[in-house]
């Protein structure tokens, strides 16, 4: 039951921060392509969008009942991910460092010394609470495993191993090369929502304008994919006795989609989202429950490298959640 409603707060969490970008970034993505000013209109208000994305494209597709067609999505947004890698790398070159600065831009106190043009191998700050807890928030697929282990042709415990490695290593490369590139962009500069950045110094790039679209098709589509574990976690905690049926199939569904939806529409930064979910609930779901499973189910000696090894996981675990949990707390009552 514990384990279960970490993955409920965990996965909303999850859900609500891929929805906040769909708030902040779709206005954006809508007015590049259109002419004049057309601030004020319905079609540019984020919130009233999201609801529409909400109702019209991850409300069906959560419906689903089985994970594996939400394959064919996730891979549709796997090379949307991969599009955006790569105009993350070109456009490192058309942003000149120091970066220009305007009046708009002058009252976000950015700075046009050459020093801000350096990069540094390691840089502590209050904001690198946040660090290690979105990490652990990004390569979190957990909740995934087992839905997906039993909607393979031959499931077996290699061929998982080979989806697992191949996928968390498909992520990473992405990850890192957009992280990396975009940090050589922008350097100290650099936003939460990396793309905010580059819509502020190149706000009518057609490419930066077809990324925005594609990380927003990207995100819709993974979004039920997360859903499909949530779902399944409430169904264990608060309805197990029940029979299963499409009346509590559809109610749940329509419940977790209000509850994220409203989280994405009142939460100011995505940075909040995964710096809180990801110093607790995270944390437990990536390093803590996998060490504490280990020492209850193995029959080793308490004193072997593996139990030792899940002790150091498990320890590990919990003082970096704690750690980051109180950084991100002082860091919100200093501002």
């Amino acid at each position: 039951v514990l384990v279960a409603t970490t993955i409920i707060i965990q996965n909303i969490g999850a859900m609500s921060s891929y929805l906040l970008i769909v708030k902040s970034e779709l206005p954006g993505a809508v007015a590049g392509f259109l002419s004049g000013d057309e601030s004020g209109s319905w079609y540019l208000d984020g919130r009233l969008l999201l609801l529409i994305t909400s109702v019209c494209i991850v409300f069906p597709l959560a419906l689903l009942p089985k994970i594996g067609f939400l394959g064919y999505t996730s891979s549709l947004s796997f090379f949307f991910m991969v599009y955006f890698a790569l105009v993350i790398v070109i456009k490192k070159w058309s942003i000149p460092c120091p970066l220009p600065l305007s009046s708009a831009i002058e009252t976000l106190q950015v700075s046009n010394s050459t020093g801000d043009c350096k990069a540094k191998l390691f840089h502590l700050s209050k904001e690198s609470a946040y660090a290690i807890p979105t990490m652990a928030f990004s390569f979190l697929c957990h909740t995934s495993v087992l839905p997906i282990y039993c909607e393979l042709q031959s499931p077996s415990k290699s061929r998982m191993q080979n989806v697992t490695v191949t996928g968390i290593g498909l992520s990473f490369l992405i990850y890192f090369m957009s992280a990396l590139f975009g940090y050589l962009t922008f350097y100290d500069k650099v936003d939460s929502e990396l793309l905010q950045g580059y819509s502020r110094y190149l706000p009518h790039d057609t490419a930066i304008m077809t990324v925005k679209v594609a990380i927003l098709c990207a995100v819709l589509l993974t979004v039920p994919l997360i859903h499909f574990p949530a779902r399944k976690a409430v169904l264990m905690v608060f309805f197990s006795s029940l029979p299963v049926s499409w009346i509590c199939h559809i109610l749940v569904t329509l419940t977790l989609n209000t509850v994220v939806v409203l989280f994405a529409m009142y939460v100011p930064d995505i940075k909040n989202v995964f710096g809180v979910v990801g110093s607790t609930t995270s944390t437990c779901l990536l390093f803590v429950y996998p060490g504490l499973f280990y020492l209850k189910l193995s029959r080793e000696d308490f004193l072997s490298p593996q139990k030792l090894g899940a002790c150091a996981l498990v320890i590990f675990g919990i003082c970096v959640g704690l750690l980051s949990l109180v950084l991100i707390i002082f860091n919100w009552v200093d501002q």
